[in-house]
């Protein structure tokens, strides 16, 4: 297994040791569209689904109620957020189905995590912004999407389309929560496409604040 990086893992596990326990609840207008992207999902009966920086496990567990018959899997290098995820996920009746993994998203093996290679949905939400290799770790989401599998990205925008007033403010808020936006992101995932060979798609909420994507692989 691939090793952890002590320094991404410890910096997560400090910003996050006290945040784990308000974390979902004081995000939920903060990180808009994470609801349209379960939606969008779809994935085949009896699926594979992996989430690259899963959290507390706010995505999987709300993608286990609304499609009973996959089976899903998470992975985040903050032992901290795993520690807050397993707990969520026994609650909720899920152990069976939502199997948790400390990784690194830029390097990690999933057969030796999980016994799969490869997954039907890849989805990664609202994590990029806060991983300093985001690049990399898109690549290596890439690398395990199987064939006609799709990967379903949903993370802060531009803002293009507000007033440079409501961006500069914006953005002071999520640097205290040390979140970058990647405004790139479009053009980085363009360029992932093809290194990839998937057809990407973009779509952008709320004036910019935030993008959905999803990245199609041939079957």
């Amino acid at each position: 297994m691939p090793p952890i990086d002590q320094t991404a893992a410890e910096r997560m596990n400090r910003i996050y040791r006290h945040q784990r326990h308000v974390y979902d609840a004081t995000r939920r207008l903060l990180l808009p569209g994470r609801r349209a992207l379960i939606d969008d999902l779809l994935p085949p009966t009896g699926g594979r689904v992996l989430e690259v920086g899963c959290g507390t496990a706010w995505m999987l567990v709300r993608i286990a109620r609304r499609y009973p018959e996959v089976r899903l899997f998470g992975l985040d290098v903050s032992a901290q957020m795993l520690a807050t995820a397993c707990q969520k996920v026994t609650r909720a009746g899920f152990a069976e189905r939502i199997r948790l993994a400390e990784a690194d998203a830029t390097e990690f093996d999933a057969a030796e995590l999980f016994g799969h290679a490869a997954f039907d949905r890849v989805i990664i939400s609202y994590a990029l912004s806060m991983m300093p290799d985001w690049q990399r770790a898109l690549d290596a989401a890439a690398c395990v999407l199987g064939p006609g599998g799709s990967m379903h990205i949903v993370d802060f925008g531009a803002l293009e389309a507000v007033p440079a007033l409501a961006r500069r403010l914006r953005d002071g808020v999520l640097a205290r929560l040390s979140v970058t936006p990647r405004t790139d992101l479009e053009q980085t995932l363009r360029a992932l496409g093809g290194r990839h060979a998937l057809r990407v798609e973009v779509t952008h909420r709320l004036g910019g604040y935030a993008q959905l994507a999803r990245l199609t692989r041939a079957g």
